[in-house]
């Protein structure tokens, strides 16, 4: 076992490793470290730690001290200079006509060197403008050429999923990614939906492709000759996320069903001819194939239940249901104003016999609003 704590020099970069020679650091550290380039100003992203020998490559650099407050203003220093001689490069290039994009640059912390990250389509002659870069900035120039993946993982930005980039956040090295991968995972094939801001594949085709290439073992293929508890049929489409396919049966081709993998048995793989002598097994030997459908039993919070029994109770009966817990017999004159207040129908009242033909006709239903007099004319006799 080796004791190691992890190093990384830019934000989002790859993490290195080096030997704390006994020292102890804790996440977030700025530290000093002896590199191939002199020493350099990290943060400390991985703390104390033991490691297997094979995971650590000997010899291990070590780490020289902790930052200190005159390490942080070198290091602000250098971020100003940084800033004003990628302004500077940017007018030699644009006065030498050289066809190439300045993406970032980078001053040693010991100052005596600058790096220049640039990209361009093709070769580009840049001696001429070394030269000139190094007389003016008077520290040693290297220009590097990246790719178009390396200028997203620097600049970083949002990528069509509204998260930050992943090679800007959390990815260490760029992995291989196919145009293979989007069609094992059935998305379409239209450049604009898999590429991402840097123009190449998205990076996340990979997360994945070991979980699809682990379904399409388990999953018919397209235009296979199966069995199914309804009969025998063609496969048409394969749905690999749910683990069911869409079979063409030979008895109702025009309408296709679907059925989950273990429901069907293959018996030709992709497509080709039907096996010579093939008789299929009887209806009921298929309909033992058929997946029973788990029951799911509705979990329902007993105060929601009652709550709503008993508004449908109120409903059927005519009365509304009860307001703000009112109940009992001394809410009940405060429950009827409230209810006529509020617009609810009035509870239905018994309502007298009409009388019978010949008979002086004194009926009034009760529920009838009486006329209210004119104003002004309630001392007015008859």
């Amino acid at each position: 076992m080796t004791e190691i704590i992890g190093v990384r020099f830019r934000s989002g970069g790859k993490q290195y490793y080096f030997d704390p020679s006994g020292a102890e650091f804790q996440t977030g550290q700025g530290v000093i470290v002896d590199t191939s380039r002199g020493l350099e100003y990290g943060i400390c992203v991985l703390k104390n730690t033991q490691v297997e020998d094979e995971n650590v490559v000997q010899p291990l650099r070590p780490v020289v001290r902790l930052a200190g407050p005159e390490d942080e203003k070198i290091v602000e220093r250098n971020q100003e200079r940084e800033r004003r001689a990628f302004q500077i490069c940017q007018e030699k290039i644009a006065a030498h006509g050289l066809e190439m994009k300045l993406v970032d640059c980078e001053c040693s912390f010991e100052g005596n060197k600058i790096l220049f990250f640039f990209t361009a389509e093709g070769r580009v002659d840049f001696r001429a403008l070394v030269k000139d870069l190094a007389g003016t900035l008077h520290a040693r120039i290297e220009l590097r050429q990246i790719g178009v993946r390396d200028e997203a993982k620097m600049l970083g930005g949002l990528g069509i999923c509204g998260r930050p980039f992943c090679c800007g956040s959390f990815l260490e090295e760029f992995q291989p990614v196919s145009i293979k991968m989007a069609k094992t995972q059935n998305l379409s094939l239209n450049p604009t939906k898999i590429s991402g801001t840097c123009g190449r594949l998205m990076c996340c085709l990979k997360y994945e492709q070991e979980a699809y290439e682990d379904l399409v073992k388990h999953t018919p293929k397209v235009e296979s000759f199966v069995e199914t508890p309804d009969g025998v049929g063609t496969v048409s489409s394969v749905n690999l996320l749910r683990q069911q396919v869409q079979v063409r049966l030979d008895d109702a081709p025009e309408t296709p069903q679907c059925y989950h993998n273990c429901e069907i048995c293959v018996v030709r793989s992709g497509k080709g001819k039907r096996p010579e002598g093939y008789v299929p097994p009887s209806r009921e030997e298929l309909e033992k194939r058929r997946k029973i459908p788990e029951p799911t039993e509705a979990v329902e919070s007993p105060t929601s239940t009652n709550s709503l029994a008993a508004a449908l109770e109120a409903v059927f009966q005519g009365s509304p249901p009860p307001q703000y817990g009112e109940q009992g017999e001394n809410s009940e004159g405060r429950s009827q104003n409230r209810r006529r207040r509020r617009g609810f129908p009035r509870p239905k009242q018994q309502s007298q016999e009409k009388p019978e033909n010949g008979a002086k006709n004194n009926y009034r239903p009760q529920n009838r609003r009486r006329r209210r007099p004119p104003r002004g004319k309630e001392n007015q006799g008859e």
